[in-house]
């Protein structure tokens, strides 16, 4: 799958993430980021948690409030077919960083100032199929940026 990654987001724990030019990927996730819920977010399966512009764009239009970054998402993608980015597909991105995607995200009450009338649920695979954000172990760890 070729894509572009349209924004790199950290924080030091919640929403929204920031935009940086670049970060460095390990098997814990982004460098510079970290996550207040480790129950629910982080760790070596759920390390990077992935959403596609199309999909922010078209919420836009819905009228939710979403910005990239906005539901915790560390890379906004550009250009995948999003139906295909499902759990065990494998994105690779720019020389060296390789990600398999490990699960669909469970949406939370954290991100409800995206959405109208804090309905968060519309990203949740079960309710709305192929909406979900994804989030995906590092294989092979390598650096990210936009472009």
């Amino acid at each position: 799958m070729t894509g572009r990654i349209v924004q790199v987001s950290v924080s030091a724990g919640g929403v929204p993430k920031t935009a940086v030019a670049r970060a460095k990927v390990t098997a814990h996730g982004l460098e510079g980021d970290g996550h207040r819920d480790h129950e629910h977010h982080g760790g070596p399966e759920r390390a990077v948690c992935i959403f596609a512009v199309e999909a922010i764009e078209a919420l836009r239009a819905e009228g939710h409030p979403i910005v990239p970054g906005g539901l915790g998402e560390n890379l906004t993608i550009a250009g995948l077919d999003w139906n295909a980015v499902v759990p065990e597909a494998i994105l690779k991105i720019g020389d060296e960083l390789i990600l398999q995607i490990t699960r669909y995200t469970s949406p939370c009450v954290n991100i409800t100032r995206s959405f109208l009338h804090g309905d968060y649920s519309r990203v949740s695979q079960k309710r709305h199929p192929g909406w979900s954000r994804v989030y995906a172990r590092v294989l092979v760890p390598g650096a990210v940026s936009t472009g």
